[in-house]
Order: C-alpha cells, then sequence, then structure tokens
C-alpha cells in the first residue's frame, strides 16, 4: 500500500502543511525553476479576473456562468430521473409482483452500466470535444427513458434492461462536465461553481421523488412519471447545442509563457492515478458516501411507509391497491432542503477553514461523513416509536452527508493534472459505484429478504428486516470518514504536484527500470535514461 500511496506530508495533521523534500522528476528544459517540492515555489501569477479569463478562454463571464447554469440544468434531470423510480418504487413491485431484492436491482443494473461506460466517456473526454459527446449520450439517454415506461408488467427483465441503457447517457455527462466547470474558472470562482453544479445532485433526487409521487397521483398511473424528464432531456440536448462551447484544457491554470499539456497514454494516465494518494483515498471516501446515499434513495421512501403502517398511521399496500406517497413527497422534500443547506455549508465552512488550514476539504469531509452515521442510526432506531422524530434525524443526517458533493469534486480538480481529470472522473465514478451504489440497494434488499425468510410473516417483519438491513450504512458512513482523514495527510503534497505540472516545472516520473543515477550539482540524482546522451 506505501508503494500506492507514497508518502504522507510530515507536518502536524491539523496545521499549515509545510514542503516535503520528495523530488519530483526531471524538470522540464528551459524552465528555470526547480521542480522538487523542497524548492523555492514557483511564483504564481495572480487568478485571472473575468476579463484575464475571457482573453485565455474566448468566453465572457456571463456566458461561462450561463454554461454553468445549462450543466446545472442538466445534472439536475440526471438525478430526477434516476430518482423518480424510486419514488413510485411500491407500485413497480405491485405491479411486477416482484420482492426487495428484485427492486434493489432496478437501481443495481442502471449503476452497474453507469460505472461500466465512465471509462470509455473519460477517456474520450480528455481527448475529444466534450459538447458533442454529451449532446448524443443525453438524447440517447432521453429515448431510452420514454421507451421504459410502455413495458408490460410480464417483461420485468425488459424495465432492468433499459434502465441500463440509461447509464449510457449520464456517463457521458458525469464524466465530463465537472472538467468544463475546470477549465472556465479557478480558485474561489471555480469553487463557487461547483458548488452550484453539485446543488443538482441532492435537489434533482428531491425532485425524482416529488414529480414521480405526484405526477402518479395526477395521472392516476405510475408510467407517466417516467414521461417527465424525457421531454426535459431534449429541451437539455438542444441548450448544449446552442449554449455550450468547449474551452481550451487547463489554460486558465497556466503561466501565459508556459506550452499546453499533451495528453498521454491511457495506461500512463491510470499508473499516474494510482500513485495520487489524495484521489485514491478520497475516491474511497466518496465511495462510501455513494453506497449510503444509494441505499436511502432506494429504500428510505418504502422504509417510511412500513413504519407508518407498524404504527397504524397508514393502512398497508396491498395487491392491486395504489400505495401511498406521503412518504415519497415528504423524503423529496427533505432531500432537496438538506441538499441546498449541506452543499451550500460545506463549501462555505471548507473556504473559511481553508485561509488557515489546507487540508480544510478533507477534514469536512470527513467530519460530515462521520457526523452523519449516528443521526442516520437514530433515525432507524426511532422509526418504530415516532415518524417525526425519525424525519429531525434523518434532516439532520442528510444535511451532514450533503456536505461532501462539491468539495470531493473540488478536491479531484485540483490534485489531478487537466489532461487526465475526464479519467480521473471516470475511475472515481467507477469506483464509487462499483463498491457503493452499485450493489448497496440491491445488497440491502437481499439482507431484508434474508431475514424475512427466517421470520413468520407479518407487516412487522417487513418493518424490521429493513430496519436492520439499513443499519449498515451507519457503519460504512463511518469508514468513509476515516478514508477523508487519510486524504488530509496526503492533500498538500499532491495539490502542489499537479500545480508544478501545469506549470512546466515537473514531469511524470518513469517506471523505476527506466532511471539511472548520475552526478548533479554535486549529489546523486536520478533521471530517465532517454534524457542522457550516450
Amino acid at each position: 500500500m506505501s508503494g500506492l500511496l507514497g508518502q504522507p506530508d510530515t507536518a502536524p495533521f491539523l496545521s499549515q502543511a509545510d514542503d516535503t523534500e520528495e523530488g519530483m522528476g526531471a524538470p522540464t528544459p528551459g524552465a528555470g525553476k526547480t521542480a522538487s517540492l523542497g524548492g523555492p515555489e514557483p511564483q504564481d501569477r495572480e487568478d485571472p479576473d473575468g476579463e484575464g479569463l475571457q482573453l485565455i478562454t474566448g468566453i465572457s463571464p456571463g456566458h461561462a456562468t450561463l454554461i454553468v447554469g445549462v450543466l446545472c440544468y442538466i445534472n439536475l434531470l440526471n438525478y430526477m430521473d434516476r430518482f423518480t423510480v424510486a419514488g413510485v418504487l411500491p407500485d413497480i413491485e405491485q405491479f411486477f409482483g416482484i420482492g426487495d431484492s428484485s427492486s434493489g436491482l432496478i437501481q443495481t443494473v442502471f449503476i452497474s452500466s453507469y460505472m461500466v461506460l465512465a471509462p470509455v466517456f473519460g477517456y474520450l473526454g480528455d481527448r475529444y470535444n466534450r459538447k458533442y459527446l454529451m449532446c448524443g449520450g443525453i438524447a440517447f439517454w432521453s429515448l431510452v427513458t420514454l421507451g421504459s415506461s410502455f413495458i408490460p408488467r410480464e417483461r420485468f427483465w425488459l424495465l432492468l434492461f433499459t434502465r441500463g441503457l440509461v447509464g449510457v447517457g449520464e456517463a457521458s455527462y458525469s464524466t465530463i462536465a465537472p472538467t468544463l466547470i475546470a477549465d472556465l474558472f479557478v480558485a474561489d470562482q471555480r469553487s463557487r461553481m461547483l458548488s452550484v453544479f453539485y446543488f443538482a445532485i441532492p435537489v434533482g433526487s428531491g425532485l425524482g421523488y416529488i414529480a414521480g409521487s405526484k405526477v402518479k397521483d395526477v395521472a392516476g398511473d405510475w408510467h407517466w412519471a417516467l414521461r417527465v424528464t424525457p421531454g426535459l432531456g431534449m429541451i437539455a440536448v438542444l441548450l448544449l447545442f446552442l449554449v455550450v462551447r468547449e474551452p481550451p484544457r487547463g489554460a486558465v491554470e497556466r503561466h501565459s509563457d508556459t506550452p499546453p499539456l499533451n495528453p498521454t497514454s491511457w495506461w500512463a494516465d491510470v499508473r499516474a492515478l494510482a500513485r495520487n494518494p489524495s484521489f485514491v483515498l478520497s475516491s474511497l471516501g466518496f465511495t462510501a458516501v455513494a453506497f449510503v446515499t444509494g441505499s436511502l434513495a432506494l429504500w428510505a421512501p418504502a422504509f417510511l411507509l412500513r413504519a407508518r403502517v407498524v404504527l397504524g398511521e397508514t393502512p398497508p399496500c396491498l395487491p392491486g391497491d395504489s400505495c401511498s406517497s406521503s412518504d415519497s413527497l415528504i423524503f423529496g422534500l427533505i432531500t432537496c432542503v438538506t441538499g441546498i443547506l449541506g452543499v451550500a455549508s460545506g463549501v462555505e465552512i471548507s473556504r473559511r477553514l481553508r485561509r488557515t488550514n489546507p487540508r480544510a476539504d478533507p477534514l469536512v469531509c470527513a467530519a460530515g461523513l462521520l457526523g452523519s452515521a449516528p443521526f442516520l442510526f437514530l433515525a432507524l432506531a426511532c422509526a418504530q416509536g415516532s415518524i417525526v422524530v425519525t424525519y429531525v434525524f434523518i434532516f439532520i443526517g442528510e444535511i451532514l452527508l450533503s456536505m461532501n458533493w462539491a468539495i470531493v469534486a473540488d478536491i479531484l480538480l485540483y490534485v489531478v493534472i487537466p489532461t487526465r481529470r475526464s479519467t480521473a472522473e471516470a475511475f472515481q465514478i467507477v469506483l464509487s459505484h462499483l463498491l457503493g451504489d452499485a450493489g448497496s440497494p440491491y445488497l440491502i434488499g437481499l439482507i431484508s429478504d434474508r431475514l424475512r425468510r427466517d421470520w413468520p410473516p407479518s407487516f412487522l417483519s417487513q418493518f424490521r428486516a429493513l430496519q436492520f438491513s439499513l443499519m449498515l450504512c451507519a457503519f460504512v458512513g463511518a469508514l468513509g470518514g476515516a478514508a477523508f482523514l487519510g486524504t488530509a495527510m496526503y492533500i498538500e503534497g499532491d495539490r502542489k504536484r499537479a500545480h508544478l505540472h501545469v506549470q512546466g516545472l515537473l514531469r511524470d516520473v518513469p517506471p523505476p527500470d527506466d532511471q539511472i543515477v548520475v552526478p548533479q550539482r554535486g549529489r546523486s540524482t536520478k533521471v530517465p535514461v532517454s534524457s542522457v546522451l550516450i
């Protein structure tokens, strides 16, 4: 593991990090400054203002803000579509006659497809026009989602297949859109725009529950809930085509006399990311966030409905009946509000702490996850006593959980160089979904079904089984918090390496067998064989 993650920063954990003495490879010829992190810090230019950014990107500040607005709208639609299914899940179970494990499989198939395709679009996004890749993916996603609303009850497998195809569109967007924002803004401007972009995740998720439940109530048929986002998706394609422009990769972060970065091979990108401990550990922390949010997103409304049935507040959902959608509506509203509060507070707290502590970003993420775990556990434990208390604990837990979204994205963008960011986004998506929400909804449903198998059939056993299985989320959240604490140990060194690389003061270190030791400035130094004339 030490070979993969390198060495941690040597500064005290909660204080300003000192420069490390680690050699970072041969400097770019003609750079005129040392590439060692132990040497003098390169003199940064001041962050460009709006006019400076326009000169670099060719895009005015107003147009850049409009681009972020379009990207935010599409991100909102992505998550609305993802959680519309959760908003009408009891009706889907009744229509197709399926159990908890099959219900969890709906989300698992979608996430698995999304996860497998993310590296493909990450590779393409680092090398080809990102705007057109997103247009094609979102148009495909909209058509497939519309088609999934016409599947007959005896073809449940076809619903699973179409949900898998929806992953094509989402993979084409989620891996690419944040890198466009990174190429339009820098520093605090970038953090603010990312926070706006990631507001769409919890807000869109909440709107998915609300749209699903209310459209079903108005139309009297849950199928219409799946026909809302496709029309909005085609509007998104039109906006992408007309409004979004492709900025040059990494130009806003380079000095004016620094040549642009050239893409390296895919395998070189993967090796570099694997040697980046901040990227690896923050991705593991984000995996825990995905596990918890994926489980709650699918199962929380169903769990709350079962709790109300046990308390005698709601009649049970029997075959042929329309299930109560009040908990989907309430949970959706809570998700919207807590998402806004959580993302905004996380970004603001991190921004203020960053003035005195450069490790603020991962520490805020760790505090959010570690703080959310006990509140989610209490929400589940109190459900049989009081639904109101349960909602209060869910509200607090989701605020703390939502603090991570924008900060994790910002960490990735400043510890990874511009020509690898789409690939990094893709691999973070793969890891977070492979070990997170690709399997967590199915795993929770499977544990619930196994527990119910050993208990007498009753509404209480249905509630208890789902309650105990969901408690796994609290423990996974605590593990994620530990991963972010590990990220804080490495964050300063990795950020500085990425900065030096963008400025042309640092090159990738070749594999050990491609280096030799030569005398340089009075001491022995490893350099690439290719740099020595024989």
